[in-house]
This record gives structure tokens, sequence and C-alpha cells, in this order.
């Protein structure tokens, strides 16, 4: 016998779907650089990589990445989910946030925004499209360069479910794909 399903309220909905982990974007500007958590991107092109994302105008992130047109991406995974949530929950050019945190930043070969070493990936990007930054935030990002810690063989990488709670990812399993 199944249990029917319940309404969801609507504000809840985006706990279902997040599409991938969160991640730390970092930017650069007169004041330094910034990192700020991101969680809502996604892919859109394999070759040349394009990914997706919603950076909101009330970010002081927003601001850096509109002028420089370039950040990076980076994966970190939840042996450092407090730092990355420290990120999300102060503001503004006033704060260090690579010191408060403990992060260290590292230049990036392509653009000026730092590399952070605690995570296991970083994806450097420049902005290729903002036509729907006006009416929902979304900007294009080209990733030009990429790289991996080759040792992390299996990345327990957080993903957002709202409201302070966080999955886990960390089984994987392989099923027969026609993709390469």
């Amino acid at each position: 016998m199944t249990v029917p399903k319940r309404a969801l309220a609507l504000v809840k909905v985006y706990t279902l779907i997040e599409p991938g982990p969160v991640v730390l974007l970092t930017t650069t500007g007169p004041t330094g650089p910034n990192v700020m958590p991101m969680s809502w991107h996604c892919m859109l092109e394999f070759v040349p990589p394009l990914i997706g994302c919603v950076v909101s105008n009330r970010n002081y992130s927003f601001e850096l990445l509109a002028a420089a047109k370039e950040c990076v991406i980076n994966i970190p995974t939840v042996e450092i989910a407090k730092q990355v949530v420290g990120c999300g929950n102060c503001h503004g050019p006033k704060t260090d946030k690579f010191r408060k945190f403990g992060l260290t930043a590292s230049p990036a070969k392509l653009v000026a925004a730092p590399l952070i070493d605690e995570c296991f990936a970083s994806l450097e990007c420049r902005v290729v499209d903002r036509s729907r930054v006006p009416k929902y935030g979304f900007v294009v990002l080209e990733v030009v360069k990429a790289w991996m810690d080759p040792a992390v063989k299996h990345p327990r990488t957080i993903h957002h479910r709202g409201f302070g709670k966080f999955a886990v990812a960390s089984e994987s399993i392989r099923l027969r794909s026609r993709m390469m």
C-alpha cells in the first residue's frame, strides 16, 4: 500500500531538485579576492564546457563578477562544509573570508580570481553570456581551465537541501551508458 503524497510549500521546491554540489565561487576586485557559496548552477554544454549559474545582485560577488567578467568555481568536499557555510553567513567587502575561515588562495593560470587549495577541483571561468542577468541573475560561464586533485578518487561533495540541511554524495554506482 502506498502512502498518498502531501502538498509541499512552493518555497521548498528547490530542496527537491538542487542541481549539484555546493561550490565556492571566487572573484576578485579592488578590495582583493572574495568567496561565496553557490548551489544554483547547471551544465549547459560539454565542449566548450559551459556552466549556467545564478548570482544574486544582492551579493557582493555579483558586483565583482560583473566588473571582472571572470571567476573560479571551486568544488569543496564535506571536510570543509563548516567553512563553506560560514562563507555564506557573512557578506560584503570588509570580510576576508579566506583568513576568517582558513582557506588558502592560490593563483589561477588564466583568470585573476584565485583557486582554493582546500577544494578538490577548481574551474577557471570567463563570462560568455549575461543576457539573462537582468531578469534572472543567470550568468553563463565558459570553463577555460580545469584542475582536479588526482588523489581524491570519490569526493564526498555537499548538496544544499535548504534551511541548513545538506546531503553528502558518497556512493557511486556504474550503469551501462553510451556516453564516453
